[in-house]
């Protein structure tokens, strides 16, 4: 039986412009077993993934759920939690840490202030290398677990870079995907060796624009956008673009891309259609996922 991920990239379906969108992640370990809506099908309290969803609500910060690659085995009792913070907008991205006995004690956050980029002295600052998170939620997309387990396995058994099982990124059908912090780039159809690249690249300072699925900081049109402009200049440094995006009509956008040595273009960019239809996730009828393209990129 073909997957999803099979048939999106028998397709030739893009990567650009398909990574979820967060201004903030929050990313809390719990180990064991996860159901397809990880909040409340996991050993975190159901109501309290409940609250912590909902605390979310219009902050532009999303949450996941985070374990080490490995074996699953159930958390001792009185066991502490570890938690990410992540800002990923270009310019000002940042990360924070913190180990909590109870991650009920995260409510007490203000997620306005997240979602905005203040991180109110959460936990500390992360000082070490890039974090990366691989997406393995079989139970949400069994191309995530065949395609994803195994890679977040290769890159810890590497020791490349702190390495993590994550419980959703999106776009399963882009299986194996990877968000990489601090900068919040995902990445889709990754290989060990490209997966490597990428945290390499990020180390730097860099992104990889071959296996580029955008930066969570931007909504999907800026995402087109600059993933267009990096195409055409073959310009790979993180924090070097700005981006300010305005419709332009039902499905249409007008992006300003400015680089800091004061070159800008201006990117057109459409919502279409994917065809022909294909499944979003394996187990699902075919659809038409909606994509973002590029119609004109124009140096100012």
């Amino acid at each position: 039986m073909s997957t999803c991920a099979t048939a999106s990239l028998e397709l030739s379906e893009p990567l650009a412009a398909t990574a979820a969108t967060a201004l903030t992640w929050i990313l809390i370990e719990q180990t064991g077993p996860w159901g397809a809506k990880a909040l409340t099908e996991s050993h975190l309290d159901p109501s309290l993934g409940r609250a912590l969803d909902a605390a979310c609500a219009g902050t532009g910060v999303r949450i996941a759920l985070i374990r080490r690659p490995g074996r699953h085995a159930d958390r001792l009792p009185g066991a502490r939690h570890e938690v990410i913070v992540a800002h990923t907008v270009p310019g000002r991205s940042w990360v924070r840490r913190a180990s909590v006995g109870d991650p009920a004690e995260l409510l007490a956050l203000d997620f306005g202030a997240l979602g905005a980029g203040r991180h109110q002295d959460f936990g500390t600052a992360h000082l070490g290398g890039p974090v990366a998170l691989v997406c393995t939620n079989g139970r949400r997309d069994r191309c995530c677990a065949l395609l994803g387990r195994p890679l977040a396995a290769e890159l810890a058994a590497a020791g490349h870079s702190e390495v993590w099982e994550v419980t959703h990124l999106g776009g399963h059908r882009f299986s194996p995907t990877m968000l990489v912090l601090p900068y919040g780039y995902a990445y889709g159809r990754l290989t060990p060796e490209s997966a490597k690249e990428v945290l390499s690249a990020t180390a730097s300072g860099h992104m990889v624009p071959q296996w580029s699925r955008g930066c969570s900081g931007w909504d999907r049109p800026g995402q087109a956008a600059e993933q267009a402009v990096r195409e055409l200049t073959g310009e790979t440094r993180v924090d070097v673009l700005t981006l300010t995006q305005q419709p332009a009509g039902e499905g249409r956008w007008t992006v300003a891309v400015r680089h800091e040595d004061g070159r800008d273009w201006q990117v057109e960019v459409v919502q279409g259609a994917s065809e022909p239809p294909r499944p979003e996730s394996c187990g699902k009828a075919a659809a038409t996922p909606s994509r973002m393209d590029v119609t004109s990129v124009r140096e100012l």
